[in-house]
């Protein structure tokens, strides 16, 4: 099988970084108004279950689940996007988006592609 294709949930890509930030200053950012637009492109996002958002672009979706200080899990489209916070050694954080449900290869590589370019925002956001 395809690296990045999966029996259950069709292609997906994952994309993780160590952030030299405690858990929760990262969370407080990613969960909040200025991370959220950054990356998912809306104003603001619901946080509770069933929860419908649309972002700024038009695409639409709903909330999954939402563990404050951990995890969110969202539709995105006809995707399902993931955004995790957990700490690392030393006060840092990894921070990972994974999104799955992709179309085909070539939909993978392209949020590679996007999900890394969110970390590097999200990265200088946070100084």
């Amino acid at each position: 099988m395809p690296t990045g294709l999966t029996q259950d949930a069709g292609w997906e890509i994952g994309v993780s970084r160590t952030l030299p930030r405690t858990a929760s200053a990262v969370w407080e950012f990613i969960a909040g108004d200025e991370g959220v637009a950054l990356w998912l492109g809306s104003s603001s996002l619901p946080t509770e279950k069933g929860s419908p958002y649309r972002t700024a672009g038009g695409v639409e979706g709903e909330i999954r689940s939402y563990h404050p200080g951990n995890r969110i899990r969202l539709t995105h489209g006809s995707t399902t996007v993931q955004v995790t916070v957990s700490p690392s050694p030393q006060d840092k954080a990894v921070l990972r988006f994974h999104e799955e449900r992709l179309a085909n290869a070539e939909a993978r590589e392209e949020r590679r592609v996007h999900w890394q370019h969110v970390m590097d925002r999200v990265e200088a956001a946070l100084g």
